[in-house]
């Protein structure tokens, strides 16, 4: 454990609460862009409105189109009491979920009138079964659950309307996550034309992003080299626009991280294979990238594996210099917050 505290000590940095963002901004591409040429060390600062002026010629931007679900529901216990639960996935006819406090296990607790859940188990996860249709579940959460936005958006002035809008890319279609690509959200239908016309490519795949992307790293992670799991898809026409495009040379952009997980997980013998599985994979510093050649991402939460990840991408040191910079020139931080382009 020791060596472990060491290792995130060396990622640990402070942040003003006045830089950490809490709403996007609008328009979504007036978002700041901080550009980081990693051969000549080069940095310039501009919005994501100019960032077809960034890119390398002919390039194929991969964009991850999972959907955010509502996935935090408040439910009435038999005493009266209330709960907080944050949906993590299905299991059979049973859903798993985070509780903020003890359930009642083997007694119901209540969402809304008929619509219930009898309590399984509670360990780390809370097991519920729901006393109605398992097929229902995803508009039982449209009606009566909320966006499950990170705790240190504490002051966002967004409904609950506008958060289910704004907290979701504009290409959104799959659903499955608990939060949201975040780089992809700084993108307008308007700068998806516009990179099209200046001869990128635009390339869809999915992975649902779940608690474990929020969860802190474990000295099992550190020691197994793996994170948790997380469900992606990469469809047969999307692998084989990207092979085709790696083979001829042309550069690989991973639009966050998520992106460049599910294409490295996916990686063999220079070619990213198509289907559905989960990974593990754990990036830090020392992995060598097997498909992705540029990265466009956020400013990433303190000792997080996704700061870990973007650190692979050049070095603990620069990374954690860039930000600094970032800071000095007001960029905002994380989910809401503004982003970088590594080339």
């Amino acid at each position: 454990m020791a060596r472990l505290e060491t290792v995130l000590k060396q990622y640990d940095y402070t942040v003003p609460a006045s830089l950490i963002a809490q709403a996007p901004a609008s328009p979504r591409d007036s978002a700041r862009l901080l550009v980081y040429v990693r051969k000549t060390g080069a940095i310039q600062h501009d919005t994501f409105r100019h960032l077809t002026n960034y890119l390398p010629p002919r390039a194929v931007l991969v964009f991850n189109e999972t959907k955010v679900i509502p996935a935090r529901f408040t439910v009435r216990k038999p005493t009266g009491g209330k709960a907080v639960l944050l949906y993590v996935r299905t299991e059979g006819k049973e859903i798993i979920a985070m509780a903020d406090r003890p359930l009642p296990v083997g007694e119901t607790v209540t969402l809304a009138p008929r619509v219930r859940f009898r309590v399984v188990s509670q360990e780390k996860y809370a097991r519920l079964a729901p006393l109605f249709s398992i097929a229902r579940l995803p508009k039982v959460l449209e009606r009566y659950g909320v966006t499950p936005i990170p705790p240190y958006i504490k002051h966002t002035p967004l409904s609950e309307r506008a958060l289910r809008e704004k907290y979701q890319t504009v290409f959104a279609r799959r659903r499955g996550s608990v939060a949201a690509p975040t780089a992809s959200l700084h993108f307008t239908k308007r700068l998806l034309r516009d990179l099209k016309k200046a001869g990128h490519d635009i390339v869809f795949v999915t992975l649902h992003v779940n608690l474990g992307t929020f969860a802190p790293v474990k000295e099992e992670h550190w020691r197994r080299g793996k994170l948790h799991e997380e469900w992606y898809d990469i469809p047969r026409a999307a692998a084989v626009a990207l092979n085709r495009a790696k083979k001829s040379g042309r550069p690989i952009v991973a639009v966050g991280t998520t992106v460049a997980r599910t294409l490295e997980s996916a990686a063999q013998n220079g070619c990213v294979r198509a289907g559905r599985r989960t990974t593990d994979l754990f990036i830090r510093p020392g992995y060598r990238f097997a498909f992705v050649d540029h990265l466009i991402t956020n400013f990433h939460v303190p000792q997080s594996s996704l700061l870990m990840l973007v650190s692979a991408f050049a070095s603990r040191k620069k990374i954690l210099e860039l930000y600094q910079k970032a800071m000095k020139k007001r960029f905002h931080f994380f989910s809401f917050g503004d982003g970088m382009l590594m080339v």
